[in-house]
């Protein structure tokens, strides 16, 4: 069987990168990679951890979800514009206080979290139907099901993501196309690293004093807490993916971290909202302390899990 044509966009660092290495040495070679990022002078690090897969069951190609003609110069370079799986990846994020983020950062935010992905299926979707088979993978988040405080606008890129492949959904089923969403929780990766250093040093001046402080002493608090406790890494997140990528029957919603799955259990099982608002109110605002203390408790119990799997290694057991 030849292999399928994967296109996945933002590979230049974290889950790009990983999943475009994981599916470029796979084995049993189910994959030929197109690895796409905006600037490929930011390649180097792809390159590297590809091997000598480069070239052989990946290459790289620039590609901007920002840009029409960037997209369609990239598909049109692709033997008959043959895409097997789309791996709709490249986002950016944005953390904060509403006030002190400019509407003009946040329509950029959507246009690439949002709109880059429209672009994307807009174009490598009627050759899907015309083939009648195909697979859209579309890296979301969990804040695609439950938004989180201070992530607002990110939150409403991904509740847009959430919509649209929702209603696109049934439709492209007709055609034997499916299409997933991926939900990690978070992820530990320069992307993240960088964007929670940059809030530290922020200018908050546009927002009040009470609101600032809740931000910086609260929520970026607990925040460090929360990707040292539960944070995936992006090879996790690759692993996920390719899961969905290999199923039989690929699922429409993937989480890829169970901790996060009472959170949307939650707000499901109250549809006035109540109950996942006054939990959330009552987790930031009463027991932040509780938290903490329980995120900690769960660093060290996967601490002390990697080293008895480290040391059964050692052993020489599986």
């Amino acid at each position: 069987m030849a292999p399928k044509t994967v296109l996945i966009t933002g590979c230049s660092s974290g889950i790009g990168l990983a999943l475009a290495v994981r599916l470029a040495r796979d084995k049993q070679r189910r994959f030929q990679v197109i690895a796409t990022m905006r600037n490929v002078g930011r390649s180097a690090a792809l390159a590297a951890a590809a091997g000598p897969a480069l070239g052989r069951t990946l290459e790289i190609k620039q590609l901007d979800v920002c840009d029409e003609g960037s997209i369609r110069a990239c598909l049109d370079s692709i033997p008959g514009r043959h895409v097997d799986v789309l791996v709709s990846n490249a986002g950016v994020g944005m953390v904060g206080p509403l006030e002190s983020q400019s509407l003009a950062a946040m329509q950029s935010l959507m246009d690439t979290n949002f709109f880059g992905l429209v672009r994307l299926v807009k174009e490598v979707l009627p050759d899907m139907k015309r083939r009648r088979g195909g697979h859209i993978v579309v890296i979301s988040s969990i804040m695609g099901l439950q938004g989180i405080v201070f992530n607002d606008i990110y939150s409403a890129s991904k509740f847009a993501v959430e919509g649209f492949c929702e209603s696109l959904v049934v439709q492209a089923l007709r055609f034997n196309v499916a299409i997933s969403l991926v939900e990690p929780g978070p992820v530990v990766t320069e992307f993240e690293t960088k964007l929670y250093e940059e809030a530290e040093r922020a200018d908050y001046s546009r927002t009040d004093p009470e609101t600032a402080k809740i931000f910086t002493d609260l929520y970026l608090r607990n925040s460090r807490d929360v990707f040292a406790s539960l944070g995936q890494t992006p090879e996790d997140i690759a692993e996920h993916t390719l899961r969905v990528i290999e199923a039989a029957r690929p699922p429409f919603r993937h989480q890829t971290n169970v901790a996060y799955t009472p959170m949307a259990a939650l707000k499901h099982a109250d549809p006035s909202g109540a109950l996942v608002t006054d939990a959330f109110y009552k987790l930031v605002f009463k027991y932040d302390a509780v938290l903490r203390f329980g995120l900690r408790a769960i660093r060290l119990l996967r601490w002390k899990s990697r080293k008895v799997k480290a040391g059964v290694r050692l052993l020489g057991f599986k």
